[in-house]
């Protein structure tokens, strides 16, 4: 059975460039909220790529995209969901001069893991993951405390 969610939170974005620093802000802003100051950078970040690839490869006029963060005692997860199952995101190799090209391998190196699978309806939505490291003080868990 899975953890419960501690915490959840769900925003569509009108796909326009300006609806990225608003994700990644608001990302930032949440994960202090709910404990985890240590990853709301690289997280925002991962967002950021995400919401950008969406709005890039994903996205379909009058269509919104949608960013969901959730966290259990043991894990973070960051979904980034568009309506386009057709353009699966996929790691490619770049040269040093190429200017694009390297989101996807900044979330591979910024988050423990990431994928791609079915929207629920139509699309596609991509997952990355981070442990939370939960400490014993006692009888009383510590979520997010760095051992």
């Amino acid at each position: 059975m899975p953890d419960p969610l501690l915490h959840e939170d769900r925003l569509d974005y009108t796909p326009v460039p300006r609806s990225v620093p608003l994700a990644r802000t608001r990302t930032a802003r949440l994960l202090v909220e709910w404990g985890h100051p240590g990853l709301a950078g690289d997280v925002a970040l991962v967002v950021s790529e995400l919401l950008t690839n969406a709005l890039l490869h994903g996205s379909i006029r009058g269509r919104l995209v949608r960013v969901r963060l959730t966290a259990t005692a043991t894990a973070l997860r960051v979904e980034v969901s568009d309506p386009r199952a057709d353009r699966m995101p996929c790691p490619r190799d770049v040269a040093d001069d190429d200017q694009f090209g390297r989101g996807l391998l900044l979330v591979g190196a910024l988050a423990e893991q990431w994928g791609v699978g079915p929207r629920e309806g139509v699309g596609k939505t991509v997952w990355a993951e981070w442990g939370l490291a939960v400490v014993r003080c006692g009888a009383v868990p510590l979520i997010g405390v760095q051992k």
